[in-house]
């Protein structure tokens, strides 16, 4: 329980995800005294829950420089089973994207024309990973108690008062304390805390991307490739088991997750663009089962499913863009997953926020004690993370535009892939990192800019043309082709990347 006298400590960090608890044990690996407050209590249920190459790359960097040799275990598959089978998570071998259409079964043909397969690893041993985010993320927790490091759960922050240095008015279930703490950090996942301490704002407009989520986790969940083999769908060819991957079910107005964890547990969610407010009064319940009616083949695989007992209900969340006004201030900094969001469809979030840790600790360690270089620094960072969700923004804004069209949807996802190749190969290279998915390279945002101009005229008289589909893949796969190292868009790859990232 809390004291009511004062506590002092260097750094206080208000929520203990997996971000807020790294973030903590780095921070006290370098020497600076650090508290975590959490509103709730682990293990709690929580989503965004895939990892990337990029994601791995830097937890690998973050164990390596900060020494916290454990965490590089989590990095891969085979380390992770190896070190810890008992935390669950899931073998994400890449990104499969299958088109349905209203009303009828998935169809698709030898040429793959609704499917698209990406492989991010050669093999379940190097793979990525679905992490069961209750589990590691109490863990993690688990870690900061294990280090010394003060943690207060079912803890609310009440108030923050900015002299010299903070004083933060805290409530634990009837007792009341005061923290003292030079700088706060940020890492609750949304704007409302930095709202209700400090009235930085939070907003939606400005966005190019609208679109919202309905989810939860269910049991006995069939196996896609199960249904494609009783349909005769041939997956000879497949890079991998399409349900060893973030498995996307590309819908005309949104898609579909799913994430299998090895322990028969699904992750499965609609996302659903929803720029002129459709669904505003629909009640979540009906919304879900009227999207599963639509589309057979999807509908097909929910006639066994039960719901998880976490968190037993099917959850919405509201509109998912958001952006704060600004990523720090006078002695408090956010982390990318407080200070905004556009999409889970690329399974950015992991990646960003660690990313974000990355920028966050370096100026930290670099400027600790000199506040002026300290916010100078925490500046690049702001405007970093700006250009890096403004990027993500037009990428994914795209696929929204292209989805009834899933030719055109292929051509404009390859994009994002280059972005993120080349942010991935300039880590792999050990150069710089710069901005996340390289928003820093200018020629890759006069891409994308360029890219989603074109895209926009060419729907203005949808459906696109088989001439406008040609012209469309010549012109992207002349602009992508200097980062171009997976052969994307080459007609006999038939859709299916084997391998779009070097070993690491």
């Amino acid at each position: 329980m809390l004291e009511t006298s004062k506590k002092q400590y260097d750094i206080l960090i208000a929520g203990a995800g997996f971000a807020g608890s790294i973030t903590a044990l780095i921070l006290h690996n370098l020497g600076l005294k650090v508290c975590l407050i959490e509103k709730g209590q682990h293990p709690r249920f929580a989503i965004g829950e895939s990892s990337t190459p990029v994601a791995d790359l830097i937890l690998r960097n973050l164990a390596t420089k900060y020494n916290l040799p454990w965490l590089h275990d989590f990095s891969r598959y085979g380390t992770w089973q190896q070190s810890h089978p008992e935390i669950i998570c899931g073998i994400k071998r890449g990104f499969s994207f299958y088109k349905h259409s209203p009303g009828k079964k998935f169809v698709t043909s030898e040429g793959h024309i609704n499917e698209l397969l990406v492989a991010a690893s050669s093999d379940d041993i190097q793979s990525d990973t679905n992490w069961l985010r209750a589990d590691l993320d109490a863990f993690l927790v688990n870690k900061v108690k294990e280090y010394g490091i003060d943690y207060f759960d079912l803890t609310e922050i009440v108030s923050a008062k900015k002299n010299a240095k903070w004083d933060f008015y805290v409530n634990h279930l009837n007792s009341h304390s005061i923290m003292e703490v030079a700088y706060y950090i940020d890492a609750t996942g949304s704007g409302d805390l930095l709202e209700k301490l400090l009235g930085i704002k939070s907003s939606s407009a400005d966005f190019l991307t609208n679109s919202f989520s309905i989810f939860s986790h269910f049991n006995h969940l069939p196996t896609w490739s199960g249904i494609l083999q009783k349909e005769n769908i041939p997956s000879d060819d497949y890079p991998y088991n399409p349900d060893n991957s973030a498995l996307h079910h590309v819908l005309d107005e949104g898609w579909i997750w799913m994430l299998r964890f090895n322990n028969n547990l699904t992750s499965f969610g609609f996302v659903l663009e929803d720029s002129n407010a459709l669904y505003d009064n629909i009640e979540t319940e009906i919304i879900w089962e009227e999207k599963l009616k639509k589309y057979p083949s999807v509908n097909n695989l929910m006639t066994e499913a039960t719901l998880a007992e976490k968190p037993g209900k099917i959850l919405r969340s509201k509109r998912l863009q958001r952006k704060l006004n600004n990523c720090f201030g006078s002695g408090w900094v956010a982390l990318p997953h407080s200070i905004g969001f556009i999409d889970p469809l690329f399974s950015s979030g992991i990646a960003h926020s660690l990313a974000g840790i990355e920028k966050v600790i370096n100026c930290i360690s670099e400027n600790w004690g000199d506040e002026r270089k300290l916010d100078q620094n925490m500046k690049e960072y702001e405007n970093a993370v700006f250009e890096e969700l403004k990027l993500a923004d037009c990428l994914i804004a795209g696929c929204y535009k292209s989805m009834p069209y899933f030719e055109l949807f292929n051509i404009w996802s390859m994009l994002y892939f280059t972005a993120t190749i080349a942010h991935e190969q300039r880590r792999i290279k050990k150069q710089e990192p710069g901005y996340f998915l390289n928003a820093d390279d200018l020629a890759i945002r006069e891409i994308v800019k360029l890219s989603y101009a074109d895209l926009i005229k060419i729907l203005e008289n949808a459906p696109p043309t088989a001439e406008e589909i040609n012209r469309f893949t010549r012109i992207i796969k002349e602009r992508i082709q200097p980062y171009n190292i997976a052969g994307l868009l080459e007609p006999s790859s038939k859709n299916m990347y084997l391998h779009t990232v070097a070993k690491i």
